[in-house]
């Protein structure tokens, strides 16, 4: 027998589809839709609301209130009892509106008689993309089945306002109010280049139209058989061997491994068993996941959404018969436009064909784009409003250096992309060249240029730029690429590989850097108010010493032989340092005492990240071997600004005279130790902030294997003894930034910073 709800949810949903199939005339439609909600819910009024552009929600529908005010109500995300529904994704009930803070009174809705509010979010894609709320004039408080129905309604209708028929309709109405679309567009690079190609517009997710079972052990059938398909045909897409090697390959193995995981199919499974389709099973098992984890601040559980989006939508489209195939395109240069994508969305097309990737909702940390950059595709994300402007066929031009994009490019355009493409090519083979040639400045310094590593694809970097070794292996990859902690005789296996790989060049291992938005799968990771710096790296594993143990039992055995160089990261103090250092010599120890070959040299050193740890250098110079600047979070500590903040990216720079002075110290006071030091952060790879390194005096820079033909370049066409004169000045500026100034002497200079 069903549940009271469960039979209301039904009559409702059964009133909606046969207005839906009565009536066309979007307005009307949606009217009806909300005065039958508001009968059926017993409450004396019910709004709908739309989001417009991103930033404002507009009134669409309403019952119970004044007549015609439609399309006369607005509201900013974030503003009033609605916008709040809106910004946060989250329902919300209140019993008495006039004495809740947030409620903004709009008198023109005519809503004086009104005390009790619910609203819940019609979610697309992560995201609000309307409310739907229900008012009772007496003081009075929903209960949690009345919000169920509500959000099962919810779930239909954000299908509704997703349709291509609603966005036409909102692109009528903008249009008939004076406003004109825009043919070029302003977004945040994800992955740099240059393309031009027809418009592929990303298939839309499946409307789930069903909602309840009438036979459970035929859905139960039903959705067996689509999961066992979904993934088969995902394990046949991943194994194809012309995907290479690299990081692309290990996240969308991690990927497989999410589509296969035994939690998330019970979560369903148990919700058909309640009564669902199995489509609408799968919908709500993401809803659940997304109404638990979508308020984290940790960037690697967002992703893990991203990813559960993805492959929620995948089964739904298995379960319809309409299964995810590789998507048939006719033509030979493409440029796939998404809200965005899951990152084996990509591989259903023929991606030797992609010109380029736009994503309306996009991060760096995305893996989809992580993927579009190591096969070399340009990514622009975050341009508001452009999935709906986009048609499929129109011809597009993307900027991925400087993020824009523009539709219908005119011929001068198109002329202009044409010659960037030819002379990024240029460039490429131009570096390529630099491969046997010294690292030699003008007035020949040498300056040795190492990589950072973590992956098999960038083990490549070691034959096809001839640099002068490791300067940072991020052992933390594996770890996290792995569905349990890999065991000694696991660890061995990768350094041993990269070791191997390496020949007699140096290699530097830095030891588990985990925790703050590297969280592993097979850890139970409490939430933190400040990740960035909490419970986090050598912090870790100096409190569950027992992996840190394992892991330079398994470093000594690799390097068997050979010189072993270990790295501990976020050191904050001497003592510290000193605990780690320990932890490894013990170990040494022990594997002499075994009888095993030990390595030939062991040099230990750890990374400066932690400002405090400046302030003790002197102390740490005269135990360490060598040392390293992780420039990434030492310039966050420095000016306590999240790097991650898309709001902070302009406002602090590690071309300012504050932090280069601080990279300047570092750099004396080892130097007149005699202790090695190098820097291994973005710094490193960035053309024109490594320039400034060198001027400062570092002679060892470490980056990604992306980055090494350029900073080679510029190296060689560097004379240091000119640019050190240069520093020197700029060093006394109270200027916000040194970059406009730098980037003028270079180009003033002949030096190359491509």
């Amino acid at each position: 027998m069903k549940s009271p709800a469960i039979n209301q949810a039904m009559d409702i949903l059964r009133e909606l589809r046969e207005i839906s199939e009565a009536s066309r005339d979007i307005p009307e439609k949606l009217n009806k839709i909300i005065a039958m909600l508001a009968r059926q819910m017993g409450a004396d009024a019910a709004a709908c609301y739309l989001v417009v552009d991103d930033n404002y929600l507009e009134l669409f529908a309403a019952s119970g209130f004044n007549a015609d005010i439609a399309h006369k109500i607005s509201l900013r995300v974030g503003e009033g009892l609605v916008g709040e529904v809106a910004k946060t994704g989250r329902f919300l009930t209140v019993a008495n509106v006039w004495k809740h803070p947030s409620f903004s009174y709009k008198p023109e809705m005519g809503e004086e008689p009104f005390k009790s509010f619910a609203g819940v979010p019609l979610i697309r894609w992560h995201r609000a993309i309307g409310v739907i709320t229900l008012q009772k004039k007496e003081v009075y408080e929903f209960s949690r089945t009345e919000l169920e129905v509500l959000e099962t309604v919810a779930m239909v209708l954000a299908d509704m306002a997703a349709s291509e028929e609603m966005i036409d309709y909102k692109n009528d109405l903008i249009r008939a109010r004076g406003q004109s679309g825009k043919e070029k567009y302003k977004g945040i690079s994800l992955s740099k280049g240059y393309g031009i190609g027809n418009a592929v517009v990303h298939r839309r997710r499946q409307a789930v139209t069903k909602i309840f079972a009438e036979d459970k052990d035929k859905e139960l059938k039903r959705l067996e058989v689509a999961h066992a398909k979904m993934n088969h045909d995902l394990d046949e897409k991943f194994n194809s061997t012309k995907l290479g090697i690299g990081e692309h390959v290990d996240i969308l193995d991690a990927y497989r491994m999410f589509a296969k995981d035994k939690g998330w199919y019970k979560k369903v499974a148990d919700n058909v068993g309640s009564g669902l389709t199995a489509e609408a099973a799968v919908e709500r098992a993401y809803e659940d996941m997304w109404n638990r984890l979508s308020g984290t601040k940790d960037s690697y559980m967002r992703e893990r959404l991203h990813d559960l989006r993805d492959v929620a939508d995948r089964l739904i489209g298995y379960l319809s018969g309409d299964p995810v195939s590789e998507q048939k395109v006719c033509h030979d240069n493409i440029i796939v436009v998404a809200q965005t994508m899951g990152p084996a969305d990509l591989m259903d097309y023929d991606y030797t064909k992609i010109r380029g990737l736009v994503i309306e909702d996009g991060t760096p940390t995305m893996h989809v784009a992580i993927v579009a950059k190591a096969l070399g595709i340009p990514v622009v994300a975050k341009i508001n409003g452009i999935y709906n402007q986009i048609k499929n066929g129109e011809l597009l031009a993307l900027d991925g250096n400087e993020g824009y994009v523009y539709i219908r490019p005119s011929s001068p355009v198109q002329e202009r992309f044409r010659e960037k493409i030819k002379e990024k090519e240029r460039l490429a083979a131009k570096l390529a060249s630099l491969k046997k040639l010294p690292s030699k400045t003008k007035d020949g310094k040498k300056i040795n240029l190492y990589l950072n590593v973590g992956l098999a694809f960038d083990l490549d970097y070691i034959e096809t730029t001839n640099c002068d070794g490791i300067g940072l292996y991020r052992t933390e990859i594996p770890f996290m690429a792995s569905e349990v902690m890999p065991d000694v005789a696991q660890q061995i296996g990768y350094y041993k590989e990269l070791l191997d790989r390496a020949g007699n060049k140096k290699v530097v291992f830095r030891s588990l850097d985990v925790g703050s938005d590297k969280l592993l799968p097979y850890w139970s990771n409490a939430g933190e108010e400040n990740p960035a710096i909490g419970w986090r790296s050598i912090r870790i594993t100096l409190d569950r010493r027992a992996i840190l143990r394992k892991q330079m039992r398994a470093f000594l055995r690799a390097a068997a032989g050979k010189e072993l160089n270990v790295m501990f990261p976020m050191i904050s103090n001497y003592a510290e340092f000193e605990e780690a250092r320990e932890t490894l010599m013990i170990e040494l120890e022990k594997e002499k005492r075994r009888g095993n070959e030990t390595p030939a040299k062991v040099n230990v050193g750890l990374m400066i990240e932690v400002p405090s740890v400046v302030f003790q250098l002197d102390s740490i110079l005269r135990v360490a071997d060598f040392i390293s600047i992780g420039t990434n979070d030492l310039a966050q500590f420095v000016f306590a600004c999240d790097r991650g903040n898309p709001r902070l990216t302009e406002r602090y720079d590690v071309l300012s005279a504050p932090f280069l002075r601080v990279m300047q110290e570092i750099i004396t006071r080892a130097d007149q130790a005699g202790v090695l030091c190098s820097v291994c952060g973005e710094m490193a790879g960035n053309p024109i902030e490594a320039m400034a390194l060198i001027s400062l005096g570092y002679r060892n820079l470490s980056m990604s294997g992306s980055s090494f033909g350029r900073v080679k370049s510029m190296v060689r066409s560097l004379n240091v003894e000119e640019m050190e004169d240069y520093i020197k000045i700029l060093l006394k500026s109270n200027r916000r930034t040194l970059r406009p100034q730098l980037i003028s002497y270079a180009n003033d200079h002949g030096i190359e910073i491509y």
